[in-house]
């Protein structure tokens, strides 16, 4: 938990001070006033500032991420229920709703932003870091199912033709799951080319 001191000539300039070094705002922290001002001799000579002691508040980075996940949602006047998942690697939040094609995007590019999004406010302030996964109506399974049997069909093309196979471009975590589909695959070798975001996964022939 962090804390900090600082002094200004009245209370509220020590704590605005203070909450600006530690970057939050009013309602993240506790604060406790050490010493007020005070006057000295003909009203300068002795005197003394204000002291306060600041402290910021411990916060659930889970919480945080449902807070932020629903104030999105509500903004898009969205209509969803936020389901959580919770395992020792990581949190999944599963948004489940009518019509919520909006939060996955093209290939689940829009998706993936809000859960880059939603891991930055998480863990912003926290003391121990979390991994975040975001899903809608199960799309990430749903996907992988789809990329697992595509992979499969692609890597069955190029052992009857013996010629390679170039996928579109994917994100990272897409491009993995076609790895993975085909990693057993003593035939077949799959590897990435290309630079970001318009990498794509090739397959093909081992030699």
């Amino acid at each position: 938990m962090t804390s900090l001191e600082k002094t200004g000539k009245t209370v509220e300039e020590a704590l605005e001070s203070a909450l600006s070094e530690l970057g939050v705002g009013r309602d993240r922290v506790d604060f406790e006033i050490l010493d007020n001002p005070s006057k000295g001799l003909f009203g300068f000579l002795g005197s003394k500032p204000a002291r306060v002691l600041v402290t910021v508040k411990k916060v659930d980075p889970l919480e945080v991420a449902r807070e932020f996940l629903q104030n999105i949602v509500d903004s898009m006047e969205l209509q969803v229920v936020i389901e959580k998942l919770t395992s020792e690697e990581h949190t999944v939040f599963n948004l489940r709703g009518n019509d919520l094609g909006i939060l996955i995007g093209k290939h689940g590019q829009t998706l993936d932003a809000l859960q880059y999004l939603t891991n930055l406010a998480a863990n912003r302030d926290a003391e121990d870091k979390v991994r975040i996964i975001l899903d809608v109506e199960d799309y990430r399974k749903r996907r992988t199912e789809t990329l697992s049997r595509l992979a499969l069909r692609l890597a069955d093309k190029v052992k009857r033709r013996g010629e390679k196979v170039s996928l579109e471009p994917m994100s990272p975590h897409e491009r993995k799951i076609i790895h993975v589909a085909l990693q057993n695959d003593n035939r077949i070798i799959t590897y990435s080319e290309g630079d970001e975001p318009f990498r794509k996964v090739v397959i093909a022939l081992k030699r």
